[in-house]
């Protein structure tokens, strides 16, 4: 297997498990992953939040740790990576906002590059007009974004993940062991036991 080379987007308040999680199983696969946030340089961090699910009509949101970046965004040159990591959170909220993550997202799809998002991650996919007839999980309430972007809204189960092709999507957390399985077959990383 030759190693990837990988663009975590992320942000504040970007959900602790969906950033920490990825990052560090990639590594540990041999990938390299470059983890990045607009207006902010390797070394510095953004803060997580942890995303829990305890019987509320949505999740309860509890301060996470520091995520210290380990690239700078201004730096990185998207045609120079293989695949794209769009954690969840609150931060593709305000991600989605900047012209420039918006070119980074549609340069992965057009591209048909390796895209995983997870949880809240399917609105910078929805802003970036990449999901027009595709299907993607997201967090249920960003379903309604995802058909008014022209996709389709796959209403999974909370620990499974959906594939499209280069798109591996799932709705939250609870995913990862789904999510990053079916994402390392679609970067074509093999684990030998």
């Amino acid at each position: 297997m030759a190693a990837k080379k990988i663009l975590m987007l992320t942000g504040d308040y970007t959900e602790d498990y969906e950033t920490m999680v990825p990052f560090q199983a990639l590594l540990m696969v041999g990938h390299t992953v470059h983890a990045v946030c607009p207006g902010k340089k390797a070394g510095e961090h953004v803060r997580t939040a942890i995303h829990d699910f305890e019987g509320d009509q949505t999740y309860s949101e509890k301060p996470g740790h520091n995520f210290t970046l380990n690239a700078t965004f201004d730096d990185v040159d998207p045609t120079a990576y293989d695949a794209l990591v769009i954690p969840g959170g609150r931060a593709p909220e305000y991600l989605r906002l900047n012209p420039k993550v918006i070119a980074a997202v549609q340069h992965f799809a057009n591209a048909n590059k390796p895209i995983a998002a997870i949880c809240h991650g399917a609105q910078l996919l929805a802003a970036a007009g990449v999901i027009t007839g595709r299907s993607c999980s997201a967090y249920p309430a960003c379903g309604p974004e995802v058909k008014a972007a022209g996709g389709n809204f796959a209403d999974i189960p909370v620990d499974q993940a959906h594939v499209d092709g280069n798109l591996v999507t799932a709705p939250a957390w609870p995913a990862h062991p789904d999510w990053l399985a079916k994402f390392l077959k679609v970067l074509g990383t093999r684990i030998e036991a």
